[in-house]
């Protein structure tokens, strides 16, 4: 018996295959880790074509009695400009997604509305149902924070341009459906419009047609901007009282988005790439 026929040899070509897979392993890990960065600067290129709307709130409107529904393409630039407001008014939503190709909300909204448009709100407080993303911008602004539309959300001859361009930016990711398995409740996803690692989660459901309740998480104050581990003002960060961004510190102690909680599973969970890995394990 040669030593490679011995036990010491089986050892050592059982080391050899371990050690194989781990590398491969470690390359896969390497390489999910290297996209997911590449995913973030492309998110950032399409927050940087919308000049950054959706981040700062600049009137917190109380919520409604009952929520407002959203039939929404998260890729869709007319959609986007929707949610810029909804977070500057820091209102609430709930989503439900209508990438193309999907075939569970889509239907509900032509039955709601009459046709497969995007985006479409329906507000089951007045009973408005409404297309087009001026029409909702300009309603939501006058119901909820009784003013005109403010000249930083009107619409402009090029935006459709730019809005088209922060799309493809994101590789046109949340623009159409993707087989998913689905939750029996609708999810949970604390977030704001121009965060980058916010919208990789978004787009993930509604390639997935998962419903949720978007909760807007803003920046309710100048000092606020910046990363959650760097804002602009230094110092321990301190949210302004009895807003929603200090309701959220008072429960998880830090502000930070995207948050996603799963009624399905009772997971909470920070972190855009560790979301995005519970998603793709539980729903695909």
């Amino acid at each position: 018996m040669t030593p490679a026929q011995g036990p010491a040899g089986q050892w050592a070509q059982i080391l050899l295959w371990d050690n194989a897979e781990n590398d491969e392993n470690k390359g896969t890990i390497m390489l999910k880790t290297l996209k997911h960065q590449v995913n973030v600067l492309e998110s950032v290129a399409t927050s940087s074509f919308a000049a950054w709307r959706g981040c700062l709130v600049i009137k917190a409107v109380p919520q409604p009695e009952k929520p407002l529904v959203l039939y929404d393409i998260e890729a869709c630039p007319y959609c986007r400009r929707v949610r810029e407001v909804l977070t500057a008014l820091h209102l609430d939503v709930e989503i439900r997604p209508c990438p193309k190709g999907g075939r569970v909300f889509r239907p509900e909204a032509e039955t709601l509305g009459g046709k497969q448009q995007f985006p479409l709100l329906h507000d089951q407080n007045t009973g408005e149902v409404l297309y087009e993303s001026e029409a909702i911008i300009e309603y939501l602004f006058r119901q909820y924070a009784h003013r005109s539309v403010p000249r930083y959300y009107q619409g402009r001859p090029w935006q459709p341009a730019l809005g088209a361009a922060g799309s493809g930016a994101s590789e046109l990711r949340g623009m159409r459906a993707r087989p998913a398995r689905r939750p029996e409740q609708g999810l949970h996803l604390w977030s704001f419009e121009g965060s980058p690692f916010s919208r990789l989660i978004r787009e993930r459901l509604c390639e997935n047609e998962i419903p949720y309740t978007l909760h807007n998480l803003g920046k309710e104050h100048w000092t606020e901007v910046g990363p959650a581990r760097q804002r602009i003002k230094p110092g321990p960060y301190r949210p302004i009282p009895g807003g929603k961004r200090d309701a959220f510190f008072q429960q998880h102690g830090r502000v930070q988005v995207p948050y996603l909680e799963d009624p399905n599973s009772g997971e909470g969970l920070f972190e855009s790439a560790r979301i995005l890995a519970y998603l793709e394990k539980n729903y695909g």
